[in-house]
């Protein structure tokens, strides 16, 4: 097998590892991965607004305020006027979010940011170099993505 032929592949690889989390995200937990990134930083951040959402998940604000509305009408979110300024509205996870939340499936890149922390610091620094050659290749650099879900050490239910 040639050598584009192999990055191919592993691509195809990751891309299926993808699809079959999001499925299995989708059965579980009724949610979609940008779903899923929108709630964890609603709970993380707690009191914040549709902007601070929309910088922290790298999305853009129209596409925030569209997950938002879904899920709105889901009624895993709420979004409530601030008392001082009423310009702002913050979103909260109502009990029914947060109970999706803590039922969603760990992220796929668990794993993956232990595996990844544990390179030494130049291996860390050749592989984002090379994802990122990748990226610019495929034309795909100024697509945009949300970040994975940050991983910690509490749980959503101990927070």
């Amino acid at each position: 097998m040639e050598k584009h032929e192999e990055i191919l592949v592993a691509l195809r690889q990751i891309i299926r590892a993808i699809d079959l989390h999001s499925r299995k995200l989708n059965k579980e937990a009724g949610l979609t991965g940008p779903q899923l990134v929108l709630m964890k930083a609603i709970h993380d951040l707690d009191e914040v607004t549709i902007r601070q959402l929309s910088n922290h998940t790298n999305m853009s604000q129209a596409t925030a305020t569209t997950i938002l509305d879904r899920l709105a009408n889901r009624n895993f979110i709420v979004r409530v006027r601030n008392n001082l300024d009423k310009r702002k509205v913050h979103a909260h996870l109502t009990a029914e979010g947060l109970q999706a939340l803590q039922q969603a499936p760990k992220p796929l890149q668990e794993n993956f940011i232990f595996r990844f922390q544990s390179l030494e610091a130049w291996e860390q620094s050749l592989l984002i170099s090379s994802v990122q050659r990748i990226a610019v290749m495929m034309n795909a650099e100024h697509i945009d993505a949300a970040p994975l879900l940050e991983v910690t050490s509490l749980t959503i239910s101990e927070k």
